[in-house]
């Protein structure tokens, strides 16, 4: 566990990593879950009121025939979110994204579903056993990659999500005033 503290002191004085200080957190006994459970609060109220603040019509809106629907996009993350946080909460979640062609309310309860999944899985995040290795498919990856690859995956998914809505004349929850 120390090694892992001088790790992430280092990558926190080189730029690599934020200390938790840069996001308003104060120091706590849990401070690398708390950094990574904040990142993950933000980016989760943003895809939410994207999803919930797109009109119905426009989830089957992409941008060209080539890219993916702005319904396929938000069950990305759900599938994306129930296999990780599943991992993180000891194996696959039993729920799946429904079609791409269903209808909004189905669409945003089964991604309101992966958050709870996920809310579960960041709960129980903290630096004991933020390096902790964990199956993830068909590989063991820690805790603490899981959880910030989730993140990432997320903030990425959101910038698609909040690209589509400004095509649609909407403003981002992230650009909201």
């Amino acid at each position: 566990m120390q090694a892992m503290k001088a790790v992430c002191a280092v990558a926190a004085l080189a730029g690599l990593m934020a200390p938790a200080a840069m996001f308003g957190q104060a120091a706590t006994a849990n401070a690398l879950a708390a950094e990574v459970q904040a990142r993950y609060a933000a980016v989760k109220t943003n895809i939410i009121k994207s999803a919930d603040n797109m009109p119905a019509e426009n989830y089957s809106y992409k941008p060209t025939p080539d890219i993916r629907t702005f319904a396929r996009v938000v069950n990305h993350v759900t599938e994306a979110q129930l296999h990780g946080c599943g991992a993180l909460n000891g194996g696959a979640a039993a729920k799946e994204a429904p079609a791409e062609t269903a209808d909004k309310a189905t669409i945003v309860e089964a991604l309101k579903a992966s958050f709870a999944e996920c809310d579960k899985a960041y709960a129980a995040l903290n630096d004991a056993n933020m390096t902790e290795m964990v199956q993830a498919g068909q590989a063991k990856r820690s805790r603490l990659g899981i959880a910030w690859g989730n993140v990432a995956h997320d903030n990425e998914q959101y910038a698609t999500l909040a690209l589509y809505m400004r095509l649609k004349g909407l403003t981002p929850p992230s650009s909201e005033k």
